[in-house]
């Protein structure tokens, strides 16, 4: 196996995990999570020579990931149905009233714009320091703080009504 090869394949073992998660809530939908995916590592594999820094390979296929789901767009429109959406599950967690909590708290964030949801999410998911998510998605470290600040906001705002929706039903 070449060099290239078994770095490509150390990325893959890495990095697949966090990959599709964040796919999957990028568009919700698993096979197209995992077509997400491969296409990531078929760009990933393609340019793994502009890749210099090891450290940075994260971030380099959360953008190829982002820039393929943008893609998808250019491309075709999809449309699905609830039904269609499979539920992203963590394994490791077989506890089913946190796995109904974290399902409603991934529901409550989806209702966020997606200016506020993607570095929140990246934030939540990943661990990414608002550094990180400023040069991910080419914003100012400022504008990202404001977005996490406002999605935090507007995420403990729709927390609050969802309780209170469920007190008064309940």
């Amino acid at each position: 196996m070449s060099q290239n090869q078994q770095r490509y394949a150390a990325l893959i073992k890495l990095y697949h995990a966090d990959l599709y998660r964040y796919a999957y809530w990028l568009c919700r939908h698993k096979s197209t999570a995992e077509d997400l995916v491969q296409e990531t590592y078929l760009r990933a594999w393609k340019n793994l020579d502009s890749l210099l820094d090891a450290d940075a390979a994260k971030a380099w296929l959360i953008t190829i990931l982002r820039r393929e789901n943008a893609r998808r767009f250019e491309r075709k429109q999809f449309e699905y149905s609830d039904v269609e959406q499979e539920e992203l599950q963590d394994l490791s967690d077989n506890d089913p009233e946190q796995h109904a909590a974290t399902e409603q708290l991934q529901k409550l964030i989806n209702q966020l714009a997606i200016e506020y949801r993607e570095p929140l999410v990246l934030q939540l998911l990943f661990g990414m320091s608002g550094d990180e998510i400023a040069e991910l998605l080419e914003l100012n470290l400022n504008t990202v703080n404001t977005r996490l600040f406002r999605a935090r906001s507007q995420l403990r705002d729709l927390i609050n009504q969802h309780q209170t929706r469920g007190a008064s039903h309940g």
